[in-house]
């Protein structure tokens, strides 16, 4: 669906330097944010702090295979502020009897993007690796850096750079197709809860690294926001990306909104 890769067209798109991907990217990630103190935290050790909330985040993945939500998604490319294409869609998800999400369409007008193509990487982006969660098991995979202490929206946050362990460069000076998030992650300093995530899913990929007649897959930075679901699980509600992605031949300004609402428990049997 969304990869993310340009059309079969040549795109001649004058943007100027201001926005850049780089400026846009750290708009989205630190807005809402107030100042960085990069003092240690007082009374407790970043690795309390890390396993404090890997276990938490264990118990809402677990949790969250067992419900159902509404998934809205918007994809939008834009010229100058006019929108020029739209892909819209709305899914219900119910878990089945073995647990694994079953996807429903229930709203999806005709696709209008056409300076881009849409991949099966990006329908992966959303469905399961937008809602990050980086559990006890998984630590091992994950360089994480204490970064500071920080106040978001109305509350109060550790903040964490994280990207995966086995992320290398190829001979093209490329980085690997690595599936893993690589970004930053808020945790709220009293229920030592991830809040607030901001990164890219996955590593992009050039033309020349994906090999022969083949087109770019990007991705852009998203920042994605939890809210609290029946009281005690913080599942991902909200993500939006608002970047210039560079391809080979030209760039384009995309805007995409996702909406996971509508957390529903799935009846036990």
């Amino acid at each position: 669906m969304i990869g993310r890769a340009p059309a079969r067209c040549v795109l001649f798109l004058l943007v100027s330097t201001l926005f850049s991907a780089p400026l846009f990217a750290q708009y989205v990630c630190e807005f809402g944010n107030g100042p960085l103190d990069s003092a240690p935290p007082p009374g407790i050790t970043t690795n309390e702090i890390i396993e404090r909330f890997a276990t938490w985040e264990s118990t809402f993945k677990a949790a969250r295979q067992h419900y159902g939500y509404t998934l809205d998604v918007t994809v939008q490319s834009l010229n100058g502020n006019a929108v020029d294409g739209t892909f819209h869609q709305e899914s219900e998800f119910v878990p089945n009897e073995k647990g694994a999400p079953v996807e429903k369409m229930t709203f999806a007008p005709q696709n209008t993007l056409w300076r881009l193509s849409l991949t099966k990487d990006d329908l992966d982006d959303i469905r399961e690796r937008l809602p990050f969660v980086l559990t006890a098991d998984h630590l091992s995979q994950y360089s994480i850096t204490y970064v500071g202490h920080q106040h978001v929206d109305e509350l109060d946050a550790y903040v964490f750079d994280i990207s995966p362990q086995n992320e290398k460069k190829n001979d093209k000076k490329e980085p690997s197709p690595t599936p893993g998030f690589k970004g930053r992650v808020w945790v709220d300093d009293h229920d030592f809860v991830i809040v607030k995530t901001c990164g890219k899913a996955r590593a992009d990929e050039s033309a020349a690294f994906r090999g022969r007649n083949a087109l770019a897959n990007l991705t852009p930075t998203f920042v994605t926001y939890r809210e609290q679901i029946d009281g005690k699980y913080w599942f991902t509600t909200y993500a939006r990306a608002d970047e210039f992605l560079h391809f080979p031949n030209g760039q384009v300004h995309l805007r995409e909104l996702v909406k996971y609402t509508n957390y529903k428990a799935a009846q036990s049997k």
